[in-house]
């Protein structure tokens, strides 16, 4: 697989040089300074390629170009919304980009509770605590409903059975135990340290989050399930035949943690979900980025069953896991580690097509990160820790596979 690097721009603190150094093929990036339901110009696709070309890389996969909420709860500006979408589509494929990570959850984008939840060598993950986020959900956010919500919802152990764990029992203790302070730093962690950099919805600064949120959640009354892949259809019909012009591929993130939460609707959780949607638009450009690490997540998923069904409708790549604790909360886990065996999905992914860009995702923050201001998940010594030993997995099944590895050594 191509090895690549989600890379956040210009401003990124790590930079170009300094991935070149480490064997990154290709970048999967975005023009993060362009506000949400704008087209992104041929120039500055242009000018960022050219920036990254200047290295020796390639700018592989677009993550993201975001799908405005408009679109998903089908708002009154939804049409208008899908033709600036195509004409975005349009102007990449013109500078030679035809690859589109992209999500359809609603408000909220990938979520945590803890951002850097100590691992037992004094490094730190990424960690999704059930009790702090119903807590968030229920006196934070205070969400008509979430009392009820929470006390139907079924957390499933790392067997994928129901564990019986009171939620509402747990989420009265923690209640006793926290402060403004705590209170304040969940927030930070749940809205705008998770989605800033991300969705565009929210941004560092906003002295309000929790009352944005609130409108956020309003537009989704009414939306369920059905409805919202309803929405997704639409959408995805309506620009596929862009896609079959221009010859570029889609690939839908599954959802992350993979579960309802919020009241909200999810449809890119499981197999069954993945299925409904590669069936419901059966054309090629319509793909799957296949995030272990998301999927990992939910104990309902087998990872290895679900790279073998969907390996020819995957156009894009995240290597890493999730470790599933007995009570049902979860933390990111080695690359080597958690539910999600990257030995034999990286087997499934090259024989099924060695040019796939992968990237490693999220890594643990480690030795200095944490004091250089990287985004929450996207540290430099963590991840390329973990590209270290991908690559590994990579050279290994390649020779096993009779495939020659592209070595990132200095004069190949």
């Amino acid at each position: 697989m191509e090895r690549t690097w989600r890379w956040f721009g210009k401003k990124d603190k790590i930079t170009l040089a300094m991935l070149k150094q480490i064997g990154i093929e290709g970048i999967v990036t975005a023009l993060h300074d362009v506000p949400l339901g704008q087209v992104w110009a041929r120039e500055a696709i242009h000018d960022l390629k050219v920036m990254i070309e200047s290295y020796g890389m390639r700018w592989s996969v677009v993550e993201s170009l975001p799908v405005t909420e408009t679109i998903k709860y089908g708002g009154p500006d939804r049409d208008s919304q899908i033709e600036i979408y195509k004409q975005s589509l349009r102007n990449l494929a013109a500078e030679g980009i035809h690859t589109v990570c992209y999500n359809f959850m609603p408000v909220l984008d990938w979520a945590r509770t803890d951002l850097l939840h100590a691992n037992p060598n004094g490094s730190s993950n990424l960690y999704f605590s059930i009790p702090e986020f119903a807590y968030f959900d229920i006196y934070l956010l205070k969400r008509e409903g979430a009392r009820e919500s929470w006390e139907s919802f079924v957390v499933l152990g790392p067997d994928g059975k129901p564990n019986g764990r009171d939620i509402l029992k747990e989420v009265e203790e923690l209640k006793e135990k926290m402060t403004p302070e705590k209170d304040h730093q969940l927030v930070e962690n749940i809205i705008i340290k998770t989605q800033g950099f991300v969705s565009g919805n929210f941004k560092e600064g906003d002295e309000h989050p929790i009352e944005l949120f609130r409108e956020l959640l309003a537009k989704y009354a009414g939306i369920d399930r059905k409805q919202l892949r309803a929405n997704m259809q639409y959408f995805l019909e309506a620009i596929m035949p862009v896609c079959e012009e221009c010859d570029m591929y889609m690939c839908v993130h599954p959802d992350d943690p993979p579960f309802q939460v919020l009241g909200l609707p999810r449809i890119v959780t499981c197999d069954e979900d993945i299925n409904w949607l590669l069936n419901a638009v059966p054309d090629k450009h319509n793909g799957l980025t296949f995030c272990a690490g998301s999927l990992s997540a939910g104990a309902q998923n087998n990872l290895t069953d679900m790279a073998r069904s969907y390996a020819d409708r995957t156009w894009f790549v995240h290597l890493r896991s999730c470790h599933i604790f007995p009570n049902g909360d979860f933390t990111e886990a080695s690359h080597l580690g958690g539910r999600a065996d990257i030995i034999e999905l990286a087997r499934i992914f090259e024989k099924a097509n060695p040019n796939l860009p992968m990237r490693v995702d999220h890594g643990m923050t480690m030795l200095d990160d944490e004091s250089r201001g990287y985004n929450a998940g996207y540290s430099f010594l963590g991840r390329m820790f973990a590209m270290g030993q991908v690559q590994g997995i990579l050279a290994t099944v390649d020779r096993e596979l009779g495939i020659e590895y592209k070595q990132p050594g200095f004069y190949d």
